[in-house]
């Protein structure tokens, strides 16, 4: 198995643009992780030391700026309530196993060709689009702010400098919630307690394993490795990508980690924001494992969402252009709004069917004398 085909190009490097590119990934994992803590027993510590080691590890293995991001669908879960924190790792387990078994016999090099371009960019158009709404949602929560971390993007953007849009309106953020609560004293994290899962197996458990493998699928996997294409001209099959999914969440969960995937929107965060090498991936990891012994829930309760809102939705229009290169550009539009309204797993398999009856007819029509 090979993670990625090199093109002789540098596959680790450390430069500011790799820097500010780290911070793209981050927009979509700082949110989710915060909320999490915030509502549930997970140890935010800990989930930070996991995320840290598998920037790391992936950046180094792939030797590109990949996403290491929560699974969406089951953290989403259980900020609502929805599943206890001992069904979400639970849940993370059982599709750690799944997505290494369907990496290793390449399952999905198999079946892609059912799914069609068309369906794998209404994926990427899909999430950027929860991605604008989330992010819409958080610059709203404190629209002064807001305003004004969508000036200090603009501002940099003006002056030749949008990469660093991003480190700027963070270094706010930063200061904001350092100054409403003061410098945070660091803290050994100690030893992760691990939630009871023997009788986590419940119909929530399977509900969210069933929503998130679509998911992961058609985002994390298919849709993360056509970026690749689009983005880096590298080639990342969709298999080896499940492949490091499933050995991902076989070792963070037990070390107090959250299930974790791969994911286009992250890679298209780090791209937006200039990083091009596995670099950002290292520099990232780092500064997660180091804001691990600072993060406070005191200090990050008191960070500006708003301001992540704003990067946010940079990220999104930045995902979301794809869908302009689609084959078929209403139906890719279509699974996008359908995921908007309904879920993304449900606009997936529409979008499949769809597909495939619109090029079965096809085929028909043209064989027919």
């Amino acid at each position: 198995m090979a993670f990625g085909h090199s093109t002789g190009r540098s596959r680790i490097s450390l430069t500011r643009s790799e820097v500010t590119g780290a911070v793209g990934d981050s927009l979509t994992v700082l949110p989710i992780v915060v909320a999490l803590a915030l509502v549930t027993d997970i140890s935010l510590a800990h989930v930070l030391i996991a995320f840290g080691i598998f920037q790391i590890v992936w950046g180094v293995v792939y030797g590109l700026p990949i996403s290491v991001e929560p699974m969406k669908a089951l953290a989403a879960l259980a900020i609502a309530g929805a599943i206890t924190y001992a069904e979400l790792a639970l849940a993370g387990i059982i599709l750690g196993v799944v997505l290494l078994t369907i990496g290793l016999t390449d399952t999905l090099s198999i079946i892609e060709q059912w799914i069609g371009e068309p369906v794998i960019r209404g994926i990427q158009f899909a999430v950027g689009l929860l991605l604008f709404e989330t992010g819409v949602g958080l610059g709203l929560s404190d629209p002064l702010i807001g305003l004004l971390a969508v000036g200090l993007v603009g501002a940099v953007i003006v002056v030749g400098y949008k990469n660093l849009s991003a480190i700027v309106v963070l270094a706010v953020g930063v200061a904001i919630a350092v100054y409403t609560v003061g410098v945070p004293t660091p803290q050994w994290p100690g030893v992760p307690q691990l939630p009871p899962i023997s009788e986590a197996l419940t119909r929530a458990t399977v509900d969210g394993i069933t929503a998130q493998l679509a998911m992961t699928i058609g985002n994390a996997a298919l849709a993360t490795s056509l970026l690749f294409s689009d983005l880096f001209d590298r080639e990342v099959s969709p298999d080896d990508l499940s492949t490091s999914m499933g050995v991902m969440n076989l070792t963070a969960v037990p070390i107090g980690g959250i299930p974790m995937c791969h994911g286009c929107d992250g890679v298209a965060g780090k791209y937006e924001f200039g990083a091009r090498t596995g670099g950002a991936n290292l520099i990232l990891g780092v500064s997660y494992i180091a804001l691990a012994f600072i993060a406070t829930m005191t200090l990050l309760s008191a960070f500006p969402l708003s301001v992540l809102g704003v990067l946010l939705i940079v990220v999104a229009i930045s995902l979301g252009k794809h869908v302009l290169r689609s084959q078929m550009r209403w139906l890719s539009i279509g699974i996008g709004l359908l995921a908007l309204v309904v879920n993304l797993g449900v606009a997936f398999l529409v979008g499949i069917a769809v597909h495939l009856l619109l090029t079965r007819g096809a085929k028909t029509h043209t064989a027919a004398p």
